[in-house]
Order: C-alpha cells, then structure tokens, then sequence
C-alpha cells in the first residue's frame, strides 16, 4: 500500500507512474487526497473538542470548591455536550479512516524507474536448446506413455488442473522440492512449514486481496483462502511485529502446494502440466534494509539461474514491463525455461521486489541503526514452481531408451531414467 504522505506530496508523479502499469489513477489518487483532507480536519476539530472539554473537566473540581454550584453545572452541561459532539466526530472519523483505506488498497504499487511500459526485456539467455527426434512426445503423451502423471484420475477425483503423480512421477515431484529446499538452506534460508489456509488480513497483507480475489479459492463458511503460494503465509508471520536492525535480512524459504482458479485461461497453453490449479512451488522469502533490497534482488536472480544450471535446461531472464508487474511489484524478473516438444519458453519464477509495498500493508517495521521505526522492503521468488519444470525435464531429456534423470536429482530420486 502506498503511503498517503508520498501520494500527497508527489501526485503527478504517482499518478504518471501508474499509468506504466495501464491503470488510470487520477480520479482515485484525487479522491484519496479529498477523504485525507477531510479525514485531517475532522481530526483537527475533534483534537480541538476533546481539549476544550479537557480544560473545562478542570475546573469543574474547582468550581464546586470555591461554591460557584451555578457555573460548576453549566461547566459540567458543556462538557457533556462536547462529549456528545466528540462521539460524533469520532465516528465521521472512523468512516473516512475506513473509505481511505479501502480506496488505498485499490492503488497497485509503483513500479521502478526502469520498468518499461512495453512489452518484457530478455536480459539473457543460457543454456543450448535440445534437438529431439522426429517423434518426439510433448510431456502429457510422455507421462501417459510411462505412466507416471494420471491426468484423467485427477480430473475424476477433482477436475481439470488437478494431476495425480504416480511412481516415478511422484519420486521425481518429491526429488525437485528436497533438491530446491536443501539448497536454500545451504544459501542461508531458514526452513518453515507454513499453513495453506489464510485469513483475509494475511491476503490484505501481501496485496492478493482485493487485486485477485476472483483468482483465490476461498472456503466461505470459515472466511478463509487458500494460498497461492507460500509468500502470503511466510511473508504475515511478520505482520505487525517491529524488528531490529540486526534481524535484516531474514531469509525463509517454504515448500508449499499452491491453488489458483486460473479463471479465463483457456486454449493450448493449459495443456498437461502448463497451467494447473493445485501445484507443487518451493518459495524463497526475504526483508530487507531499503538500501540493500535491489541487490539483493539481482542476487536472487542469480540463485533461480544456478538451479536452471544445475537441473541443466536451457532459460532466459526477462525483466517485466508495466503491463505484466503483477500489482504489488515495483520491479519483477522472470525465469523461463524452454520446453523442447513444444516450443515454446514457460515461466517457472518470478523474482521481485515489492519495496515498502507490502509492509506499509502488514504495519510491518524495523528500527535502524538511530532506533527510528522504518518500513523495510520485501521480496521473493520461485525457486522453483515444479510443474513447468517437470514439463521441461520430461520433454528435453526424453531419447529412445527413456527419460534421463539431471544428475543433480539422482540422490534424490534413486533412478537415473524414467523407462
């Protein structure tokens, strides 16, 4: 959530930096300095009430000391009725206090500086793209061919989006997350277990509600969401705490599954495992001091690419225009990978920066070296979301003998092919 001085003091600018991310904020930006205003005077009469009765309150005492019953009763009478105006104002106070907030949350972050309104920029590219035989299979013909991934199960239990990993399918799922968590941990993350139901404040706190509450699942007879993914838990364990200076930067990282309606996705690319609604998705969370958040931001990158190297697919970095920063972003990279049989380059990470976006949301604070309250900036990543990459693994290492296994996994997963 922005705050309401910045706006204040720079509405042009905000006003001009929305419109990166193609949303029109003149007429909202206006109406949030009107309720300020408003929400200010109010605030000042009231401060003004409460002192005079304050005052008289005072006297009262004395008054009835000195015998002066007539004046202490006509002290006392206005100060019930500046009680009662008191209470009055106190409400018109809450209801501005209230629209102000629900007009702020509305407001998407702003994006950096070097966000471009336009389409993605490709940073780079690593990696050598396979060539596959002729007949080579996408990944849902693969997994049905091996029998690994039960698409049509998965739609009879539940419906379309829901797959059942089977074997080997399912030791490979269970390889990628011990694979992505132990390395985390060996980066400095700390390991937490998160739950995968969410209040609404926690949903408030990230910025998933109100931007995507038509893309959430939510359970209606206990107000509760299911998660999109691990950020929005891991990131509300530190709502409304104030942390200390030397507590910069916590590092978590969580595996989770991850439910998304995916409302209005249709056509080729939800095919298989392209486009699901409960997925496998290892997250990778930090706060951070301000001044050291954009560094950090490139050296999370660089963790998503060391395990695109290590899982040896072919990817590519892409630095995010204003039309796809997602609303709580300032600044949002994406990895990609290449899927062979398909042709076609799947997004498996998204790596951001929210600067103050989120904490101003969560009341989240830290004090700095000179004890003063300051919002810290927040981040995460992927690293990784397994579907896509299960998708890629199967399609660019298949060969007539079977699927070969990236040596890195094969620890983890006890075979080297998928035959």
């Amino acid at each position: 959530m922005l705050q309401i001085n910045y706006i204040r003091e720079n509405k042009d600018k905000v006003i001009e930096r929305l419109k990166i991310k193609n949303f029109d904020g003149a007429e909202i930006i206006n109406k949030i300095i009107e309720l300020d205003d408003k929400r200010k005077k109010t605030q000042k009469v009231l401060d003004d009430n409460l002192s005079k009765a304050n005052t008289l309150a005072k006297q009262i005492g004395y008054l009835y000391k000195d015998g002066d019953i007539k004046q202490a009763n006509e002290t006392k009478q206005k100060t019930s009725e500046l009680k009662v105006v008191s209470k009055k104002l106190n409400k018109e106070l809450d209801l501005y206090k209230e629209k102000l907030r629900t007009f702020l949350l509305q407001v998407p972050n702003l994006p950096h500086s070097s966000v471009p309104k336009g389409n993605n920029i490709v940073e780079y590219k690593e990696g050598n793209i396979p060539e596959l035989q002729n007949n080579a299979l996408p990944h849902w013909d693969l997994a049905t061919k091996y029998d690994i991934i039960d698409f049509k199960s998965g739609n009879k239990i539940t419906g379309a989006g829901f797959p059942v990993y089977k074997d080997k399918g399912a030791k490979l799922q269970r390889a990628l997350i011990n694979f992505f968590i132990d390395n985390a941990v060996e980066q400095g993350y700390i390991e937490i277990q998160p739950p995968v139901l969410v209040n609404e404040d926690s949903g408030y706190g990230t910025g998933q509600l109100p931007d995507k509450d038509k893309q959430m699942y939510y359970i209606n007879i206990d107000n509760l969401y299911l998660i999109p993914t691990a950020e929005v838990p891991i990131t509300n364990l530190y709502r409304d705490v104030i942390l200390k200076y030397d507590d910069l930067p916590i590092k978590n990282v969580a595996y989770s599954c991850c439910f998304r309606r995916e409302a209005g996705s249709y056509g080729k690319d939800v095919r298989g495992l392209n486009r699901l609604h409960q997925f496998d998705k290892v997250e990778i969370v930090q706060i951070q001091d301000p001044d050291k958040s954009y560094q950090t931001l490139i050296e999370m990158q660089e963790y998503v690419a060391f395990l695109l190297r290590k899982l040896e697919l072919p990817f590519r970095i892409s630095k995010l225009g204003g039309k796809d920063t997602s609303f709580a972003s300032a600044l949002t990279y994406d990895a990609e990978v290449y899927s062979a049989a398909q042709k076609q380059w799947l997004e498996v990470s998204s790596i951001s920066n929210f600067e103050t976006f989120q904490a101003n949301r969560m009341m989240l604070r830290f004090k700095d070296k000179d004890e003063k309250k300051k919002l810290p900036h927040t981040l995460n990543a992927s690293a990784l979301a397994l579907p896509r990459i299960v998708a890629a693994l199967l399609e660019n290492n298949q060969s007539p003998k079977g699927i070969k296994i990236p040596k890195v996994l094969t620890k983890y997963t006890g075979f080297d092919f998928i035959d």
